[in-house]
């Protein structure tokens, strides 16, 4: 049965659906297509999409700023110094 469709015939589909649709609306109704694809397919072998998102939902998210940039470091902690009890004397030369 599709043993015989050619080049022509492809490209015959391609410029209707170019005519009917446009060039604009192409790319979505592709879209639209894959994901209803993938949907049935995940239906069929029984895959939830539900499992990836609680999934999902545990890992924190962070945004692009966040993601790009690395973590600060934290300044070191710097004891304060002890106080002696007699000042060092001063020296004059």
């Amino acid at each position: 049965m599709f043993s015989q469709i050619g080049p022509l015939e492809i490209v015959l589909v391609i410029v209707v659906l170019l005519v009917i649709f446009g060039p604009k609306r192409l790319p979505s109704l592709g879209k639209s297509l894959g994901t209803g694809m993938r949907e049935f397919k995940d239906s069929i072998t029984g895959n939830d999409k539900h499992d990836e998102d609680a999934d999902a939902a545990a890992r924190p998210v962070l945004s692009q700023a966040q993601a790009d940039t690395p973590p600060a470091a934290a300044p070191p902690a710097v004891a304060p110094a002890p106080q002696s009890a007699d000042p060092a004397p001063e020296q004059r030369g």
